[in-house]
C-alpha cells in the first residue's frame, strides 16, 4: 500500500495575500481520495521526531534558537516565515513524516509526503522557507541505523538544493544530486555532488534527455541502496517564480523517469513535494498530483 505521510495540513503563517500556494497541502489529499488515486488508509500523521535525529544533521545551538523562538529579526527574515511555536512545531511534524515514510518505502518500495523537500535549510540557520531539512536528516537516520549504506538525493526543483548539498559536502554516503534553473534563486549556489545548472525557458525535451544521462551515471557509478526525490513542480513554465518552460506533461515525464528508474532497479524511495508556484493552483495540485498517481501506478 502506498503510505503518504500527512505532514502539513492547515496551517497558515503567512498574511493571507500570500496563503495560496499553501492551500496546496490540504487541497493535495482531497484532490487524490476524490479520485480515487488513494484512500483515506493510505495516509498516515506522523509520529514524534527525536531531538537526537534532529541534532544528528541541526547544530544544538540553531536548535535552541528555534524551541526558544530566539532567532534574530535578520535570520527570521531569511526564513520568509515569522516566528511561532506553531511554526517549529509544523517544521518537527514534516521531517517526521519523511523519516516515517523512509521506513515504509523500506517494506513497501515508496512512501510520499505530502510536504517537505525543505533544502534551502542548513545545518544551522533556514532560509527559503525551510527551517530543518527533511530529507538530510531522514539519510542521517537510514545510515546511523544501519537500514543502508548509500543515500541518493536527486533534487528537481527549480531551486538548488544549497542546504542539503552543505550539510553532506564531506559525507561520501550521501551523493546529492541538483538540477535546477541555474539564474534562479539561491544566487550563491553551493556544491552538490552533482549540479546541473539549466538556462532560462528550459523546455520538456532538453530538460529529460539531460535528467536521463545523469541519472543513469549516477545510479551505475554510485549503486544507491536508497533514494529521495524532491519533486517540486515549480519547473513549469506556468510558475510564477521558476523561470524554466516543462509542461505539465514534461513534469509528470521528469516523475515517471525518476520512479520507474528507482523501480527498475530496486532502490527504495522516498518523494517529498518541494516547490510549486504556478498563477492557478489548479496546475499546482495537477503537478503534484501526477507525481503520487505514477507512484501508485509503478509500486502496486
Amino acid at each position: 500500500m502506498l503510505k503518504i505521510a500527512l505532514s502539513d495540513l492547515y496551517f497558515h503563517p503567512l498574511p493571507k495575500a500570500h496563503r495560496f500556494p499553501m492551500e496546496k497541502y490540504a487541497l493535495l489529499p482531497r484532490q487524490l481520495v476524490h479520485e480515487g488515486t488513494v484512500e483515506n488508509a493510505n495516509f498516515f500523521v506522523p509520529s514524534i521526531l527525536t531531538e537526537e535525529q534532529i541534532l544528528a544533521v541541526h547544530t544544538p545551538e540553531y536548535f535552541d534558537k528555534l524551541k526558544s523562538l530566539s532567532l534574530t529579526k535578520k535570520e527570521e527574515r531569511r526564513t520568509g516565515f515569522p516566528l511561532s511555536k506553531r511554526l517549529i512545531e509544523r517544521e518537527i511534524n514534516i521531517a517526521a513524516g519523511t523519516v516515517q515514510c523512509a521506513d515504509y518505502a523500506m517494506a513497501h518500495g515508496v512512501a510520499m509526503n505530502i510536504a517537505g523537500g525543505t533544502h534551502h535549510a542548513y545545518a544551522d540557520r533556514g532560509e527559503g522557507f525551510c527551517l530543518l531539512n527533511d530529507q538530510a536528516i531522514a539519510s542521517k537516520y537510514l545510515l546511523d541505523t544501519g537500514s543502508c549504506q548509500q543515500v541518493l538525493i536527486v533534487d528537481l526543483d527549480v531551486h538548488q538544493g544549497n542546504g542539503t548539498a552543505k550539510i553532506f559536502l564531506n559525507e561520501s554516503r550521501v551523493f546529492t544530486f541538483s538540477m535546477h534553473g541555474e539564474r534562479n534563486y539561491p544566487m550563491h549556489k553551493e556544491q552538490s555532488d552533482l549540479d546541473v545548472g539549466l538556462a532560462d525557458n528550459c523546455e520538456d525535451q532538453f530538460y529529460l534527455s539531460t535528467l536521463e544521462v545523469n541519472l543513469n551515471n549516477i545510479i551505475d557509478s554510485i549503486k544507491p541502496d536508497f533514494m529521495f526525490y524532491q519533486s517540486g513542480v515549480d519547473v513549469l513554465a506556468t510558475d510564477k517564480l521558476g523561470r524554466l518552460g516543462l509542461s505539465m506533461e514534461g513534469c509528470k515525464d521528469r516523475d515517471r523517469m525518476v520512479l520507474e528508474t528507482a523501480y527498475e532497479h530496486n532502490i527504495p524511495i522516498v518523494a517529498s513535494m518541494g516547490g510549486g508556484y504556478s498563477e492557478h493552483i489548479k496546475h499546482i495540485i495537477e503537478a503534484h498530483a501526477n507525481t503520487f498517481r505514477l507512484a501508485q501506478e509503478i509500486f502496486f
